[in-house]
Parts: structure tokens; C-alpha cells; sequence
């Protein structure tokens, strides 16, 4: 059963009637591009197959109602709140997630009714693959159309817009402070290729990235080593990154090439230097790989993620013992390359492997993490899906 279709069912079985609208948004994968999205810079993500959905119907009391459908198959409630009670601080835990969009929604003018939501999804939480974000951008457009501006509609908002507003309830009612990396995978990807996204202009291109067409897969390791934004050094890294933009009287570190490297670090406190070096390599690490994309030359990519891996883990810091394993074994076992995937200090590994190599890789890495005394991790091969839509 897809998650569409349990949200729904569920909803049926909660509340006994059927919902006005389901609509659902689908977990990510960064390929490349980490750690740069709030430095208006450049990320190449690919949705994945595993999506959160949300079925919505219309309420008459002002209140909003949400549960969610547990791995264990038992719905998980929140008690009803007034919409007009919905503040920063007020919900904590998973219900947080759609009462911030709901009170971000309702801060830029949407006459957002009450509702009730119920959700059902299969993108692993705190794999570091936006589950939460899959989350939010399906509640904002099951919100949205039970508003009158469904995503569908002609009345409907921009999905850049969307994105925006998805923001706001992670940074200001979550208390994460994320980019828009996330949101706009979400919304914006399409099937078999990566969005390249242009986070200072805004700008989208869809970049060809079917795996399976040249023999290759890419692997997804997840370490069940738990990731969070908002409990990780996430918020460090990024007012270190706002504090070098200031020193160098820059906009954002973005505005720092390659050549200007040497001499922006060499006017840096010690230990901004690191973060910089990370963030100026890695916009150019994701320039790179979009022109080895767009020559066909998919399998060529390998040393830029695992170039992307190191920079993470020397010069920004973000990675951890379970991370390191992951990428080291699928390297030793043959991968053309690997890197951590998301925010860091836990969460997922991507290798890109030949299809041939995909089993001998995988049992490399399990092997691996069972000399290290490590919680073996799940693996699948992720393959770039469509971004967010309605399914009923």
C-alpha cells in the first residue's frame, strides 16, 4: 500500500468519512552541494521513491487536528489546537512539523481553516533525508488546497513560494536553521534527473541523471546514526559561515571563487577558515559535476563526491564514526565514489557503484560496520523520482 493510499484509509478509520484531498512530497538525496544552500550557493539534489502523504479534510471549530501512522501501523495524535493559538514554542515533538506550517501559512495572509491531517509516509526519519521537510512541503499543499489555492489550481501559490513559507516554520516555529535546499527538491525535482538549483537567483535546471541507463546505481547507506538540524552543530557552522561572510564584507560566502580562496582565508580568524574552504570547494565541486553530467560522462563523478566527503569531514566537521565506515568500505570495495548526504553529524551515506558491484559493495559495507562493533545499516539504491503532487 502506497502512503497515499494508508493516509487515506486511516483518515477513513479516524475520522469516518473520506478526506477532501491527499496530497504527498517525497524524501531527498543531496548528490552534492552540502552546507551551501544558506550561503546562496549551489546543491544538485534527486528526490527518492519514499514519500510522506497527507490526507486533508476541512474542519468547522478553528481547530487543527493531525496523527500520524507509526512503523507499528498505530496512528499517533496530537491533541487539537486552535489555529489562532499556534505560536513558536508551543507544539514540540513530530507535531510541531505541520502546526508550524500551518501558522507559517497563516502569517503571509492565507485564510488557512481548521483541519484535520492525517499522515502516513516511508521516508526513513532522521536518515538525514528530509523526512521532515517531505512532511511539511505535503502539509503546506494539503493546506493550501483546503484554502482554495491547491498547487494544481489556477489560483494556486508559486512553488517557489511554497518553499519560502516551508522555511519559515523550520527556522522560526521548529527552531532549525535550514536553507532551501530541502523544500525545493522536495517540490521541484522530477523523475530520472537532478535539480540544479541556483539558490541566490533562484534559478532551476533539470540535469539528466539516469543511473540505470549507463549501468550504475547509487547506493544509499543509511547508519541509523540519528541526524537532527536542530539539536546538531547545524546552527554553529552557519553563523560561522554569516560571521566570515561579514568579516570579508561579502553578501554571502558564495561571492568567494576558487581563485579568491587563498586570499579571503588569509584574513580570517583560524578557525573560520575551515568552513570557508568547505563552502567555496563545494559550490565549485557541484559546478563541476553538473558539466560531467551534462557531457554524458555520469560515471565520472565518483572523485568529486568522494573530494565532497573529505572536505565534510576534515574542513567542516560534520561527520562521525558511522559516516566514515560507510564511505571508507564502499571506496575499498570498489565504488567510483562516496560521500556523507545531508546536514551531518549522523544520517545517510551515498556510494555510486557499478550495477554489477552493487551486492559485493553493500555486503563490504556490513561487514564493516560489524568489525566496527556498529548497528548494521539499511541499504537501498535510490532512483531519482518526482518531486511533491496530489494523489487523490
Amino acid at each position: 500500500m502506497s502512503p497515499a493510499e494508508s493516509a487515506a484509509e486511516a483518515f477513513g478509520g479516524e475520522h469516518g468519512r473520506a478526506p477532501s484531498a491527499v496530497w504527498s512530497a517525497p524524501g531527498r538525496v543531496n548528490l552534492i552541494g552540502e552546507h551551501t544552500d544558506y550561503n546562496d550557493g549551489f546543491v544538485l539534489p534527486i528526490a527518492l521513491p519514499h514519500r510522506i502523504a497527507v490526507a486533508a479534510a476541512p474542519r468547522t471549530d478553528g481547530r487543527l487536528s493531525v496523527a500520524t501512522l507509526g512503523d507499528d501501523g498505530v496512528l499517533h495524535r496530537a491533541d487539537p489546537t486552535p489555529l489562532d493559538a499556534l505560536a513558536p514554542g508551543a507544539q514540540t515533538g513530530w507535531a510541531a512539523y505541520p502546526a508550524g506550517v500551518a501558522w507559517a501559512l497563516r502569517g503571509q495572509g492565507i485564510d488557512v481553516p481548521g483541519a484535520d491531517l492525517v499522515i502516513a509516509g516511508d521516508v526513513p526519519a532522521g536518515a538525514g533525508l528530509s523526512s521532515s521537510h517531505a512532511l511539511e512541503c505535503a502539509v503546506a499543499l494539503a493546506l493550501l488546497d483546503l484554502a482554495g489555492r491547491p498547487a494544481d489550481g489556477p489560483e494556486a501559490a508559486p512553488l517557489s513560494d511554497v518553499a519560502r513559507w516551508v522555511q519559515i516554520s523550520e527556522n522560526d516555529f521548529v527552531g532549525a536553521p535550514t536553507g532551501l535546499l530541502d523544500q525545493t527538491a522536495s517540490l521541484r525535482c522530477t523523475e530520472s534527473h537532478a535539480l540544479f538549483f541556483d539558490v541566490r537567483s533562484g534559478e532551476l535546471e533539470q540535469i539528466p541523471f539516469d543511473t540505470g541507463a549507463v549501468g550504475l546505481e547509487l547506493l544509499v547507506i543509511d547508519t541509523r546514526a540519528k541526524h537532527s538540524h536542530s539539536e546538531s552543530g547545524y546552527g554553529e557552522r552557519r553563523r560561522g559561515c554569516e560571521h566570515a561572510a561579514d568579516l570579508l564584507g561579502i553578501k554571502a560566502l558564495r561571492d568567494v571563487s576558487v581563485a579568491e580562496l587563498d586570499e579571503a582565508l588569509a584574513v580570517l580568524p583560524e578557525e573560520l577558515r575551515p568552513l570557508v574552504r568547505h563552502v567555496v570547494t563545494e559550490n565549485d565541486r557541484v559546478i563541476s559535476t553538473v558539466a560531467e553530467l551534462d557531457a554524458g560522462e555520469l560515471g565520472s563523478i565518483g572523485p568529486l563526491l568522494t573530494a565532497s566527503h573529505v572536505s565534510m569531514r576534515d574542513d567542516y566537521r560534520i561527520s562521525c564514526l558511522e559516516l566514515d565506515v560507510a564511505v571508507d568500505a564502499a571506496l575499498e570495495a570498489g565504488a567510483l565514489g562516496a560521500r556523507m548526504t545531508g546536514g551531518g553529524f549522523g544520517g545517510s551515506a551515498i556510494a555510486l557503484v557499478r550495477a554489477q558491484d552493487r551486492e559485493r559493495i553493500g555486503q563490504a559495507v556490513l561487514a564493516s560496520y560489524e568489525e566496527h562493533g556498529l548497528t548494521p545499516p539499511r541499504l537501498f539504491t535510490a532512483t531519482p523520482a518526482a518531486g511533491a503532487g496530489r494523489d487523490r
